[in-house]
Formats: structure tokens, C-alpha cells, sequence
């Protein structure tokens, strides 16, 4: 069984999406399930966790209306605003839906001590009483603030997107593993192998360029606490979604079929079950 735990849906809207940039001409357009379906099929991928794009709780209904419609959606990761007085509110309407199962907010994109915010902090402590995951989206530059941040949340369940988005294409390393390591410390941090080829040379990557990073991941987190995931249709900009799984399916070729079947689907069907 294979569970591809971080991939999007999307109705292009060039004012919305403006993240999507001219040099992503292909991804500018719409993204949904029925044109998933078939490379699922393809792939023999069983079904997907779905993550939000965008920062609004209209998002959320999109996924989980999709959710109910196709049935290899298995979860959603949705965006609620975990700063607002009156998330306890939208958490406890939103979890009326079996497929809702985590959250997401781009950190990314926010200025440096988001993540350490009173608001934003007690948002999270309100995930677990309904069972929910936090997804962390972040760059590399961000991790030693994530580190601090996990550090007051012993018992809620995080997964670090993208293997905290090191910088492939110029090989940076030796600062991103060291935080990893820090980070992988923390055994109710989670990560997933997702993200990788649009981290690397779009152009002009190989199979070596990644697996330094696997193996650092591998090392830090084990096989109990790593999710593959496609970032699907984001990975369209540098690989199709045969070339980028097998990018993790050739790394793991060696592992056992205990550790194959962890990584593919048994630990994102565990993490993100309510």
C-alpha cells in the first residue's frame, strides 16, 4: 500500500495564487482530483493526505468537499486562523468532518518569531483536544526557531514538511543537519520525504543529488517517524510523479519490508488517524 501524505488541489486564481510565479507557467492553471486519480492509478497509490495552498478557511471547505466526493482523499489538512480568540470555534466545526485530520499555516512566509507568538501558540494548544496534527512549513533558515517552538509542545503531534527545505541545488548541508538532528530530538516530531526535487536543480537533478539528505533524515527520525509524500502538483516544476517516488522507492530499495511499508503508508495512516 502506498499513502501519499502531502499533496494539493487547486482552482487557478492568478490573484489569489500569486505564490505560483512566471516561472512556474506549469502549474498556473487547475489542479483536482480527477486529474490525480489516473496517476495514482498509474503509480498504484492508494490514497493521499490533501494540504492547503492557501490561507483561508474557504480553502478548507474546498478540500473537505473534495474529500467527501473521491474517496482516495484519506485527510485533509486544512488552515483555520490558530491566532484568532475564536479558534477553539472553528476547530470544533471543522472536525465534525471524518476526513479532517491536521493543520497547516505557512511559516514560511511569516516574519521570524511567528511561531513564538502568544496567540499563534495557544491555537496549537488547542489541537489536541480534537486529535489533530500540526503541519510545520518552513525554510531552512527557520528551523532553529522551530526547535524552540516544538520545544513547548512535548505531546502534540508535528510534522516537518519538505525535510525542512534544504538548499539541494547548492548543496548546503552541514547547518540544515545539525538543526535536523536538534529537531529529530523531539519524538513527537514527525517528517516527510516530500519536496525534494523543487529544492534541487529543476533542470538537471540525479538520483545522488538527494541522498545525503535521506540519509540524515533516515539517521535522525528512523523509518517509525518519516512519511513519503509527492508534493503533487508542485513537483511537476522539476520531476513527473513517477520520476520523484522513485527517487525515495530506489533510496529505500535496501530497507526491510516492515520499514518500506512504515515510510510508504503506515506511518501517515497513524499520524493523521482521529
Amino acid at each position: 500500500m502506498i499513502i501519499d501524505s502531502h499533496q494539493h488541489f487547486w482552482k487557478y486564481n492568478p490573484a489569489r495564487d500569486r505564490w505560483i510565479t512566471e516561472d512556474m507557467e506549469s502549474i498556473r492553471k487547475d489542479f483536482l482530483p480527477s486529474h490525480l486519480e489516473s496517476t495514482f492509478k498509474k503509480n498504484n497509490v492508494d490514497g493521499c493526505i490533501s494540504i492547503q495552498a492557501d490561507q483561508s478557511e474557504e480553502e478548507t471547505h474546498f478540500l473537505l468537499q473534495l474529500s467527501k466526493e473521491n474517496n482516495f482523499i484519506k485527510g485533509v489538512v486544512g488552515w483555520v486562523d490558530l491566532c484568532s480568540k475564536t479558534i477553539d470555534e472553528s476547530l470544533q466545526c471543522f472536525s465534525r468532518f471524518e476526513t479532517f485530520c491536521g493543520v497547516r499555516h505557512i511559516i514560511q512566509a511569516e516574519p521570524k518569531g511567528f511561531m513564538l507568538r502568544k496567540d499563534f501558540q495557544n491555537g496549537i494548544e488547542q489541537l489536541s483536544k480534537y486529535d489533530l496534527t500540526y503541519d510545520i512549513l518552513v525554510h531552512r533558515h527557520q528551523l532553529p526557531e522551530v526547535i524552540a517552538f516544538v520545544s513547548k509542545f512535548p505531546n502534540q503531534p508535528f510534522v516537518m514538511d519538505h525535510l525542512g527545505k534544504p538548499a539541494i541545488s547548492s548543496k548546503e548541508f552541514k547547518d540544515w543537519r545539525n538543526d535536523i538532528e536538534t529537531l529529530a530530538k523531539f519524538q513527537n516530531v514527525h517528517c516527510k520525504i516530500s519536496g525534494m526535487v523543487t529544492e534541487a536543480d529543476w533542470n538537471h537533478w540525479k538520483q545522488s543529488d538527494f541522498t545525503p539528505y535521506l540519509d540524515t533524515i533516515f539517521k535522525a527520525f528512523g523509518t517509525n517517524r518519516t512519511l513519503y509524500g509527492s508534493d503533487w502538483p508542485v513537483c511537476l516544476l522539476a520531476a513527473e510523479y513517477d520520476e520523484q517516488i522513485n527517487i525515495v522507492k530506489n533510496h529505500i530499495l535496501p530497507f526491510s519490508p516492515d520499514e518500506k511499508a512504515a515510510i510508504m503508508s503506515k506511518n501517515t495512516i497513524r499520524l493523521y488517524s482521529r
